[in-house]
C-alpha cells in the first residue's frame, strides 16, 4: 500500500468544517471493535511475533469489548511481511498491511485513516511499556471523558528503567516543547497513546510530519484546539536494541518545531475545527487563560509598587544597580509565591522549590532587561533624573512582566493534564 505526500497540498486554503461534537460514551455492547491497536514495525522479524502474540492474549484476557490488532509494516526487507502475515493469519482479530514507504508516521497515519474502530491506538513492538497500562489509557476515550491519552514517564507515578543518555535526552526534548511551543502534556515520545477516531479524522489531514515527530506534531495541534490530553503514568524498561537515530531524529525533531511554531503564529492551521462544540470544556481555550492574566496583572501591579517603593529606599545608600537588584529580587520572590497560589493555583509545598528557582531565573530575565535600560539611560543621558529613571524601570518592566507570564506559564507552571481516572 502506497501513501500520498501531502507536501504539495500544504500551501492550499483548507476549508474549515463544523466543530466536533459533544464527546460522549460508547454503548456497552458495541457490535464491532471498539478498540484498534497498530503495532509500527520495520525489520522487526525477531520481536514481531512474541509481541504480537503477548499482546493478543493480553486483550483476550483483559479488554472488556472486541477488539482489532493491526500490524502496519512500513517497508521492511527482512522477514517480517512473511511473519506478520502469518499471524493474521492465525490470531482472530488481527490484521496486516504493508506500506512501500518507511516512516512511523506514516504507517500510523495510513493505519488509523483505514480504521473504522471508535478507539486507536498505537504501542511499539518492543513492548517497553508494560500492557497493564493499556485500558487505563483507552478508558477515558471510551467513557467520553478524553479526546487523546498518552502514556508518560516523567509524571509522578511512572517507573523507568534507562541508561541516563536516554533519560538526559528525553527531559530535554520535552524541556525544549514546553519552552518553545508552550505544551502542558509532559511526554511526547512516549511509543504508547490513542486517539477517539472522530478526533483523529480531524487531526491526521492536518498532520503533516509521517516520522517520528508524527506524535509531537499530533499533540500540539490537538493541545492548542483545546482537546483533551488524559496522561496515564507507565511504567516502561528501555529497550537497549532501539533503532532510533538519535542525531538524525533530534534535527529532524527541531526542524519539525520550527516549522509548526510557524504554522501556529501564522494561523494557517484551522483549529476551531477541532474543537468541541455544545459548551464542551475540552474546547475552551487553554484552562484559565483569562483568568490567569488578570490574576497575574494584579499581582505584577502590586509587586511594581513593593519594586518602585523598595528601590526608592534603598537607592540612597546604595546606588542605582544596587538598589534595582536587590528591589527586583525581593519583590521576584514574593511575585512568585503569588502566583503560585493565586494565578496558577498550586497548593502544598510539593515543589515550591524548583518553582522558586525557576522564578529566580525569571527574575534574572528581568534583572537584564531593567539594569540594561539603565545602563543604556545613564550612558547616553550622564546625570538624568531619579524621575527619568523611574519611567525608564516601569517600561523595562512592563517588558520583563510579559515576559515573566509567558516563562511562568509554560516552564514555571505548565499546565498539565488529568493522570487519574477520576479527574475531571
Amino acid at each position: 500500500m502506497r501513501t500520498v505526500r501531502r507536501s504539495a497540498l500544504i500551501d492550499r486554503p483548507t476549508p474549515e468544517p463544523s466543530a466536533l461534537p459533544r464527546r460522549a460514551p460508547l454503548p456497552a455492547h458495541h457490535p464491532d471493535p471498539v478498540l484498534d491497536v497498530v503495532v509500527p514495525v520495520y525489520n522487526e522479524e525477531h520481536d514481531l511475533e512474541p509481541c504480537v502474540r503477548r499482546l493478543h492474549a493480553h486483550l483476550g484476557e483483559t479488554f472488556p469489548y472486541a477488539f482489532r490488532i493491526t500490524i502496519a509494516d512500513n517497508a521492511s526487507t527482512d522477514g517480517t511481511p512473511r511473519i506478520a502475515a502469518r499471524l493474521a493469519a492465525e490470531l482472530p482479530g488481527t490484521d496486516f498491511i504493508r506500506l512501500a514507504e518507511k516512516g512511523r508516521g506514516r504507517a500510523l497515519h495510513t493505519a488509523w485513516s483505514r480504521s473504522r474502530a471508535p478507539v486507536l491506538a498505537y504501542l511499539d513492538v518492543d513492548l517497553s511499556t508494560d500492557l497493564a497500562a493499556l485500558l487505563p489509557l483507552v478508558a477515558p476515550l471510551i467513557s467520553g471523558h478524553s479526546d487523546i491519552a498518552i502514556g508518560t514517564r516523567l509524571a509522578r507515578g511512572s517507573r523507568v528503567v534507562r541508561g541516563p543518555k536516554r533519560e538526559i535526552i528525553s527531559r530535554c526534548y520535552n524541556g525544549l516543547l514546553r519552552s518553545t511551543l508552550a505544551v502542558g502534556f509532559s511526554d511526547a515520545q512516549c511509543g504508547f497513546k490513542a486517539v477517539r477516531r472522530d478526533v483523529a479524522e480531524r487531526l491526521l489531514p492536518l498532520v503533516e510530519d509521517r516520522e517520528w515527530f508524527f506524535d509531537t506534531e499530533l499533540l500540539v495541534i490537538a493541545e492548542r484546539a483545546g482537546l483533551r490530553i488524559h496522561e496515564v503514568p507507565v511504567d516502561w524498561v528501555d529497550d537497549p536494541d532501539s533503532r532510533v537515530h538519535i542525531v538524525s531524529t533530534a534535527l529532524a525533531d527541531l526542524r519539525g518545531m520550527a516549522r509548526l511554531g510557524r504554522a501556529l503564529a501564522s494561523g494557517r492551521l484551522p483549529l476551531s475545527a477541532l474543537r468541541r462544540s455544545g459548551g464542551d470544556l475540552g474546547g475552551a481555550l487553554p484552562a484559565g487563560l483569562a483568568r490567569q492574566v488578570v490574576r497575574f496583572g494584579a499581582v505584577g501591579v502590586a509587586s511594581t509598587l513593593c519594586y518602585l517603593l523598595l528601590y526608592t529606599v534603598l537607592r540612597p545608600a546604595t546606588g542605582a544597580q544596587a538598589a534595582n537588584a536587590l528591589a527586583l529580587l525581593a519583590s521576584a520572590i514574593a511575585n512568585t509565591a503569588a502566583n503560585r497560589r493565586l494565578t496558577f493555583g498550586v497548593r502544598g509545598r510539593g515543589g515550591a522549590l524548583r518553582h522558586h528557582l525557576k522564578g529566580l531565573a525569571a527574575f534574572l530575565v528581568g534583572l537584564a532587561l531593567t539594569s540594561g535600560s539603565l545602563a543604556v539611560l545613564h550612558h547616553t543621558a550622564p546625570g538624568t533624573g531619579h524621575r527619568v529613571e523611574l519611567l525608564t524601570l516601569i517600561a523595562a518592566n512592563l517588558a520583563a512582566t510579559l515576559l515573566r507570564f509567558l516563562l511562568f506559564r509554560a516552564w514555571v507552571f505548565p499546565a498539565r493534564r488529568t493522570t487519574g481516572p477520576s479527574a475531571p
